[in-house]
């Protein structure tokens, strides 16, 4: 099969070395049963596309989520550092904490890798000299140039009532960074706090931002009670200078999912979830 007669490149960025791609299918043809073409069909008529990621490296690396490699070509090697017994242990619980894979494993030389395919969507971000944290579970791939490290909330509440747990994972430096979300790129929100105001979010909706800006746990009136009485009882709130990026729309999406939209996990263990 040639993919260009299948697949658009809908998006693609580089960072000097390595180009980022998403692939999108046109549409899926292997209906073997009526059940499975009926499902095909609703897709296809609702603009549900299968997409796929495709990093071209060009004597440069790049690292992916542990189990996100689908296949590859070209003289390529692959590394997979614990970083000695200690940093398999300290990687181990961060991972553990933070939803994330213990080992990011890098892929370096010249060719080409093919990522999962999934239903979900990418969203691109080029970083320059820049550190952000991002949500537990939505990072993809990125340039081997940036650094990823666990860093746990600097509050209680944050940890408890943020809905996001103790630990995020914080990417720093100059890259490109690949995100996988629920929701559409048109559909994101990306607000810019000047130091003198305050973003309240009633959910977990933030899946990024950037370091300068901080997070913690409030409540949404002066009081428990008036809290309580109100409906809202507590709001992730973000203040400082910097962005904060939203999806506002996660949470329609998995009121409508009802396990139908297979992830990457989903789609390696052959089953969708």
């Amino acid at each position: 099969m040639d993919l260009k007669e299948k697949m658009k490149v809908i998006e693609s960025v580089s960072d000097g070395g390595s180009t980022f791609e998403v692939l999108e299918f046109d549409n899926l043809d292997g209906a073997s049963d009526p059940a499975m073409a009926m499902a095909l069909y609703f897709a296809k008529q609702s603009g549900l596309r299968s997409r796929i990621v495709r990093v071209k490296l060009n004597n440069s690396s790049v690292k992916t989520e542990a189990g996100a490699l689908y296949y590859s070509k070209g003289n390529l090697v692959s590394d997979a550092k614990m970083g000695g017994v200690g940093g398999f242990f300290k990687k181990g619980i961060s991972g553990a904490l933070t939803s994330e894979s213990l080992v990011k494993p890098s892929y370096k030389g010249t060719g080409e890798i093919y990522l999962e395919p999934s239903f979900k969507h990418y969203y691109l971000m080029e970083l320059k000299n820049e550190t952000i944290i991002i949500d537990k579970g939505v990072f993809y791939c990125c340039s081997d140039s940036l650094e990823l490290k666990a860093v746990s909330q600097k509050n209680v509440s944050s940890a408890i009532l943020g809905g996001d747990g103790i630990f995020q994972l914080r990417v720093s430096g100059t890259g490109v960074l690949i995100l996988e979300l629920s929701v559409p790129k048109n559909e994101i929100v990306e607000y810019e706090l000047n130091g003198s105001e305050e973003l309240k979010v009633d959910g977990d909706f933030s899946f990024a931002r950037t370091a300068s800006v901080n997070f913690s746990v409030t409540k949404s009136q002066k009081s428990l009670f008036k809290s309580a009485m109100s409906g809202e009882g507590f709001l992730n709130t973000y203040s400082g200078t910097g962005k904060v990026w939203l999806a506002p729309t996660s949470s329609i999406y998995r009121e409508f999912g009802y396990g139908f939209m297979p992830g990457n996990s989903g789609m390696d263990n052959n089953e969708i979830d």
